[in-house]
């Protein structure tokens, strides 16, 4: 008698034979469920998206099982309206399908945008009024007034912006802005803008009353990767004094090496230049001092 007969004829013996075999198939069962619901090994690299219009990548987001999500969108007519520029998985990251692509898309024309009126605020609230509605300083002109620090009048060109004007611009255009000085007003000490972004760099300037001259760009910095370069050389250097609306001449670089080699030029001139006004203010007491006591 084989080993199969004597089994199918003992009922204890044929059970768990039947339950063991039923385990099995449950296991097996059960793996390749969780496979299946977590898409094990189904990871697929990401299509390099850059440069391709936006409509070609959704079908081919929709061709390998990834969603498409627009996220933002600048205008950069050197590529036209439509072109992806960044994405996020990056190219040929690995991920799992249904995984959301997160992209950059050039638009058709630059948005316009309302001008705020801000004759009448302090130069701080009217950088600030000027840079949320996308636009930027384009010139600090500084007149003899009591009003310091004050905006008196603010231009579109050569017009003068009034409360009725209802004026729009393109985002990224300037406003000059005449400023209030008290008359012989100190000059001021030039901020440190070194290791800061362009739009960083702009904000700290005009904050501080003074002008954005020329900005140097290192090959390869286009309108693209510029948010990502760093003002590594600024001119007049950080901690030198001037008047008000002195421009301050910046470059850019994506170089880590002249960042670094930028910051630590910055460090020793910001020791140098406090060292120097020590020395001034201990000068300034010597002949105090040295007086003769009654």
């Amino acid at each position: 008698m084989s080993l199969i007969q004597k089994i199918s004829r003992n009922i204890i013996a044929r059970n768990l034979v039947l339950a063991f075999c039923a385990l099995v198939v449950f296991a097996g069962a059960s793996a390749l469920a969780l496979n299946v619901f977590t898409r094990h090994n189904q990871s697929l690299p990401v299509p390099d998206f850059i440069g391709v219009h936006v409509d070609d990548v959704r079908d081919m987001a929709r061709r390998d099982g990834f969603r498409l999500e627009v996220i933002d969108s600048i205008y950069a007519p050197i590529y036209g309206g439509g072109a992806v520029i960044e994405q996020l998985p990056l190219a040929g990251t690995e991920v799992k399908k249904g995984r959301r692509i997160f992209v950059t898309i050039t638009s058709h024309q630059q948005k316009m945008v309302p001008v705020p009126y801000v004759t009448g605020f302090s130069l701080r609230q009217a950088k600030n009024m000027i840079e949320m509605a996308g636009l930027e300083i384009r010139e600090l002109r500084y007149v003899s007034n009591i009003a310091t620090g004050n905006v008196l009048t603010q231009l579109v060109g050569r017009d003068t912006v009034r409360r009725s004007s209802n004026l729009s611009l393109e985002v990224g255009s300037g406003v000059t802005l005449i400023v209030g000085e008290a008359p012989g007003a100190p000059w001021q000490a030039i901020p440190r803008v070194v290791g800061l972004s362009l739009s960083e760099a702009k904000s700290r300037l005009w904050e501080r009353g003074f002008n954005v001259g020329t900005v140097g760009r290192d090959e390869g910095i286009n309108l693209i990767n510029q948010k990502d370069a760093t003002v590594y050389r600024q001119s007049p250097v950080f901690g030198r004094t001037a008047s008000l609306g002195t421009r301050v001449d910046i470059d850019l670089t994506l170089d880590e090496k002249k960042i670094a080699d930028g910051n630590a030029y910055a460090d020793r001139e910001a020791r140098r230049t406090i060292q120097a006004r020590e020395a001034e203010a201990q000068a300034e007491q010597t002949p105090a001092d040295n007086l003769p006591q009654q």
